[in-house]
């Protein structure tokens, strides 16, 4: 497994996402101020919401279908703990964001 560079931070918003490729899979990538970033599946396990472009708040992103919320950091759901997605490695070098490849 590999980190691939996928953005850079003045790409992504605070408190937005934007659904980039890694090696061929789609990942939504988060930013979540002040220098963090998250990245995970594209789709809302409750019924395939777009994550990609739900808003962030702190370290959860909030799903624009039902408001499902998901912790970035373990991938777990917030309103029925049965859900979940993945979660991937990210790392900021300078300017640059890079994802580790799924």
């Amino acid at each position: 497994m590999r980190f691939v560079r996928v953005a850079t931070t003045d790409e992504i918003p605070p408190g937005r996402g934007k659904v980039v490729e890694v090696e061929g899979r789609e990942v939504a990538l988060f930013n979540a101020g002040g220098g963090r970033f998250f990245a995970s599946g594209t789709v809302c396990p409750h019924e395939g919401g777009p994550l990609g472009e739900g808003t962030v708040e702190g370290e959860t992103v909030i799903c624009p279908w039902h408001g499902f919320d998901f912790d970035l950091r373990t991938g777990k759901c917030l309103v029925d703990p049965g859900l979940r997605i993945p979660t991937y490695e990210v790392k900021v070098e300078g300017t640059d964001v890079f994802v580790l490849a799924p």
